[in-house]
């Protein structure tokens, strides 16, 4: 099962932690996991890469997670940005979750 948490302050989303596995076929051949795996690495490069913010990543194999969060004090374009990116990232997730209930979950959690 694949576990997606987004974080959340107030309205605010400041980040997300992907991990696990769907199950869904074996590894190299999981679509869904590729899905996932594509999602994330497109915000983060967004984020980190393309905006130059230098949210913090952690990335473990030992539980197959990845977690970025996003720095405080953004300029309004960049804050804008973000939440957009991360918007579109959970509504994407939650598609998925409906195509794939028994693999994938969705949460959102105040920090």
């Amino acid at each position: 099962m694949i576990e997606v948490t987004f974080f959340t302050e107030g309205s605010r989303l400041t980040g997300f932690e992907v991990k696990g596995h769907s199950g869904l076929a074996s590894q190299g051949e999981d679509i869904l996991c590729a899905a996932v795996t594509s999602a994330v690495r497109l915000t983060e490069c967004a984020v980190n890469d393309v905006l130059g913010l230098e949210a913090a990543v952690k990335a473990r194999e030992k539980d197959a997670s990845i977690t970025l969060k996003l720095p405080g004090g953004l300029g309004q374009t960049n804050e804008s940005t973000c939440q957009t990116l991360l918007t579109a990232m959970m509504v994407y997730f939650a598609d998925l979750r409906e195509e794939y209930p028994d693999n994938i979950i969705v949460y959102d959690m105040e920090v």
